[in-house]
């Protein structure tokens, strides 16, 4: 049994969970990235998840959101096998159509969540992220941080009563300290009112109470399977190699012979 993950919180939860992994199989197309990922995460969690580059924490996510699918293992949104309310994605990716303005950008983030925003709420959440008076702007016009800010903006405007779990990927990504601090004190009032994080950085997370390392999940058969076929490789190489070097010496041998009649 897995002991990777690690949280400060006590060991006995009297909040309901709002996620749980079963034996989760990470993959990329066929390939399996971790094997038998388990997590428990409750009310009042932010969960750091880290590991190695290509352990699958985007992946992950990305399966948890839906976009990929899972082939073994179970997820528990809330107690049931089905989402019951999709949760919140933040990808790395941003996905902001750079032919739209900021505010129609941030509308439309809102809007696949059932929020149709006041003119008022956009303007005081693009103010939280340092982009008032951007409403109006082409997002083609904007640095990476300022398109990083958009999408997170929509965070200052949902509540557990749209989803209970945020999976951010990355989301500290061009930001700077001040902003960062902001995101991190919104994290913590989120699930304060009863939701759950489980996100990405390659930064600390100072409010995470939480951490799944993705190491400790690396398929058991890796190691010995590439000594298997470094062996297998070794073999085929040293026969390849007697087959050349006796072709070589028969050839050797056999001019040699031809020349020793040839003298006689």
């Amino acid at each position: 049994m897995h002991s990777n993950i690690h949280s400060d919180l006590p060991s006995s939860h009297s909040t309901p969970a709002v996620l749980s992994l079963q034996d989760i199989t990470i993959q990329r197309g066929d390939f399996p990235l971790c094997e038998r990922v388990t997590l428990t995460l409750y009310v009042g969690e932010i969960c750091h998840l880290i590991g190695a580059n290509g352990t699958g924490k985007t992946t992950l996510l990305m399966q948890l959101a839906g976009l990929l699918p899972l082939l073994e293992g179970k997820v528990i949104y809330q107690g049931q096998p089905t989402i019951p309310v999709a949760p919140l994605y933040v990808s790395h990716q941003l996905g902001i159509h750079p032919n739209l303005t900021v505010k129609q950008n941030l509308t439309f983030l809102l809007n696949l969540y059932g929020i149709k925003p006041t003119a008022v709420q956009i303007e005081t959440a693009l103010d939280w992220v340092d982009l008032s008076g951007f409403e109006n702007m082409g997002s083609n016009q904007l640095s990476a941080g300022q398109t990083r800010r958009v999408t997170l903006a929509r965070l200052y405007l949902m509540s557990v009563e749209q989803t209970p779990l945020w999976l951010l990927d990355e989301p500290f990504t061009a930001l700077d300290v001040s902003m960062v601090a902001r995101l991190q004190q919104r994290l913590q009032d989120f699930v304060h009112s009863g939701g759950s994080v489980l996100m990405t950085s390659h930064q600390p997370v100072q409010v995470a109470n939480k951490s799944l390392n993705l190491s400790d999940y690396l398929p058991r058969y890796t190691i010995d399977d590439d000594l298997n076929d470094s062996d297998d490789d070794l073999n085929d190489s040293r026969a390849q190699d007697n087959l050349i070097h006796g072709s070589q010496f028969d050839n050797f041998h056999n001019s040699d012979t031809a020349d020793n009649q040839g003298g006689c």
